[in-house]
């Protein structure tokens, strides 16, 4: 976005702003948001802090001061930016459109960063570069529903090398009570607090990473939460579930009977979903059909898809509740995606394809934010700076989208849900 188009915007821009006011006691405090926000929306190259302040014509030194030293309350600008989306990007007309349910994707997304000194660096896997690197990541929260989608909440990831070294951390301004988390505990943080904001999401996904860890997938089902996510081959359960038994023994005939449920002796054993895809006659025979999951610029991106129910093996090498299993192959790459659901058992096949291929979506807004409003460009070396850059970013990047909303003459049809080839 240029200047001159940020000026024909900018009767746009001001009351957007404006809505963010009392996040802010002091004026002068205040008077550094709106700089912040446009150089984020400029065609700057770099989108740090020295260059958006050179560009405004004000000392670097304040601007850095605003993001990591001055009073002000980025995490109400956080809950006021989630009830912006609610109440105007989900919202039409005064009410929701059933027929256009809200996909909630948690993601993560990473950055290369040098140096010892960046809140939560270290050597580990990056995405951004797919390898093990020196960086930062963070989890984050999108939304997408029907041609809309935006990250709505994001939290860094600390490493455990980070939390153990409690004087690292207080040479970064980090809390005493910020502590290492498994990233699926952040990601559930950051859904509990969009569902403390009002936000309600008709389904969740989310990588493989994620789907890969049962006990999130049952604090989802404890929370009621619909889902498809994708999973790794190596996931284990049955198809055809085992016999499970209170019934107490006693190894060796000694002792007092334990009642811990178990499977009964000589019961299948669970196999991996890849095993099942290739040896289970609910799969293996199983006629696949035909998906046109969107189209693209080069033509239809279609998949085959097979589809049945499963018992996924937990921690406790018994089976969970039915679940829904997607195996999905791409006849142009060979590649083989699987996904599960907790959906109701009659739940139509193309509404989890729907949800199962809508995780580009996040991809899109890590793009946006990463190119479009500097995301990946933030160089402080304090925590609250870090967070409150990724707050402003997003608050910058929902205006973008809510910019688009409003300018585009007819919604783009580019993400057409999933239908059979035949129909």
């Amino acid at each position: 976005m240029d200047v001159e188009q940020i000026r024909e915007l900018d009767p746009l821009l001001r009351e957007y702003l404006a809505r963010f006011d009392d996040c802010f006691a002091r004026s002068d405090t205040r008077a550094h948001f709106p700089t912040y926000v446009r150089g984020q929306l400029s065609n700057l190259e770099r989108k740090s802090v020295e260059p958006i302040a050179l560009e405004a014509g004000v000392p670097a030194r304040t601007l850095q001061e605003f993001l990591s030293q001055h009073e002000w309350d980025h995490l109400r600008m956080r809950d006021k930016l989630q009830q912006t989306v609610r109440d105007e990007c989900i919202v039409r007309d005064g009410h929701a459109d059933a027929k256009s349910e809200v996909i909630g994707i948690i993601d993560e997304t990473s950055v290369v960063k040098k140096g010892v000194k960046t809140p939560g660096v270290q050597r580990q896997y990056l995405g951004c570069v797919g390898k093990q690197e020196n960086g930062v990541v963070t989890v984050h929260l999108g939304v997408a529903v029907e041609d809309f989608q935006v990250l709505i909440d994001g939290d860094l990831f600390l490493p455990e090398s980070w939390s153990e070294d409690r004087e690292r951390c207080r040479d970064a301004k980090i809390p005493d009570t910020v502590v290492y988390r498994p990233k699926t505990d952040i990601a559930l943080e950051l859904y509990d607090r969009a569902r403390a904001n009002g936000l309600r999401f008709g389904w969740l996904t989310f990588d493989e990473w994620y789907g890969g860890k049962p006990p999130f997938l049952r604090a989802l089902d404890d929370r009621k939460q619909r889902f498809v996510g994708e999973i790794g081959k190596n996931i284990v359960g049955w198809i055809d579930p085992p016999r499970v038994t209170q019934r107490s023994y006693r190894r060796g005939q000694r002792g007092r009977g334990r009642k811990t449920p178990r499977i009964v002796a000589g019961s299948r054993k669970a196999q991996t979903v890849e095993k099942l895809a290739q040896s289970h006659p609910s799969l293996r025979d199983q006629t696949a059909e035909l998906w046109r999951i969107k189209d693209s610029d080069k033509g239809p991106i279609v998949w085959h898809v097979k589809h049945t129910m499963i018992y996924v093996k937990d921690e406790k090498a018994l089976p969970t509740k039915h679940y829904h299993l997607l195996v999905c192959d791409n006849p142009q790459t060979a590649e083989r995606k699987y996904f599960l659901s907790n959906a109701p058992a009659n739940t139509p096949r193309q509404k989890l394809l729907q949800v199962a291929f809508s995780r580009w979506s996040i991809e899109r807004c890590f793009e946006d934010q990463k190119g479009e409003v500097g995301l990946s460009h933030w160089e402080g070396r304090r925590w609250l700076g870090h967070q409150r850059h990724l707050i402003l970013t997003s608050v910058s990047h929902l205006f973008l989208a809510i910019a688009c909303q409003r300018l585009r003459k007819k919604k783009s049809r580019g993400h057409c849900l999933p239908s059979a080839t035949r129909c």
